[in-house]
């Protein structure tokens, strides 16, 4: 999670990509908005694997769009395959959407 979280902060296309399941893997380019945020802050509030191959992650992530802070509160799966862990999916908190 933190990697990935990383990858946003710093635009990193490639990892992000490499390190999302196919299955649910959007079509690039993940950077077409703008303004793009500007991530200022994450914070992992929960994980817990489910068995060998499976694990979810409870983060909040904060970041700033034309002066206005939001935070991303999702409780995102995991996959594992070959030995690497891939993002899935996740489910938004609704009540801090657009906080």
């Amino acid at each position: 999670m933190r990697s990935r979280y990383s990858a946003y902060v710093l635009e990193n296309e490639p990892y992000l990509l490499a390190t999302w399941h196919a299955s649910t893997r959007p079509t690039p380019p993940l950077f077409d908005t703008h303004p793009l945020p500007k991530w200022i802050g994450l914070q992992v509030r929960s994980h817990r694997q489910t068995d060998e191959t499976h694990a979810e992650v409870e983060f909040i992530a904060r970041y700033r769009v034309g002066g206005r802070a939001h935070r991303l509160h999702e409780t995102s799966r995991f996959t594992r395959e070959d030995g690497h862990w891939l993002y899935l999916d996740g489910d938004m908190h609704e009540a801090d959407k657009d906080r």
